[in-house]
């Protein structure tokens, strides 16, 4: 019984002075003087919706009743695992590849337009280990485009920047691309 009764006073006393530890603690730190770095980086996206190995698939898709013979109907949400090549040439070096998610976001095919999340993830070179993210919305029917980089790890640490992105190929039957990207980096 004397056992219960100190333990009930250990707890309670362990009860009343935990608001005295639990108060919220915050500490802003000045960055370090390291100055910031800019990148510029080149290479293309083969996205491959056909064939018997695609990099993109469809992994969702809206229950429309109007026919759409687009092959990236709106609505349609697609998983990706493209290779990022040195070149155009589907025999060029693989650089790294980009992993993620597009939405197909416009109703009008005319403005044929998706919204982009990517990690691109590079697994040769100086950036082996590396990647940027983006997120952004991407009206693939012009001819030059920007998109945001939002982030970035490894090298490309707290990064931020954009991507231009000119069609070098399409398919209008199968939805394969090849798209050529210029992109600027600036990161710690």
């Amino acid at each position: 019984m004397e056992e219960q009764l100190i333990f009930a006073w250990a707890m309670i006393f362990c009860i009343a002075i935990a608001p005295v530890y639990g108060e919220y603690y915050s500490k802003t730190v000045t960055p370090s003087s390291k100055a910031e770095k800019v990148t510029n980086l080149h290479f293309f996206l083969h996205d491959t919706l056909s064939g018997e190995n695609p990099s993109a698939v469809l992994v969702a898709h809206a229950n429309l009743t109007r026919k759409d013979h687009s092959p990236v109907p709106f609505g349609s949400l697609f998983a990706i695992d493209d290779p990022l090549r040195v070149g155009p040439e589907p025999t060029s070096k693989i650089i790294g590849n980009a992993q993620g998610l597009y939405l197909s976001s416009s109703q009008d095919a005319s403005k044929f337009t998706i919204v982009l999340y990517a990690d691109f993830a590079f697994t040769t070179g100086k950036f082996k280990g590396s990647s940027f993210s983006i997120f952004s919305r991407n009206p693939v029917t012009e001819a030059k485009r920007e998109v945001t980089i939002v982030g970035g790890r490894g090298r490309f640490r707290m990064a931020r920047g954009f991507a231009h992105i000119k069609t070098s190929y399409f398919n209008a039957t199968t939805g394969d691309a090849i798209l050529d990207y210029k992109v600027t980096l600036y990161h710690y």
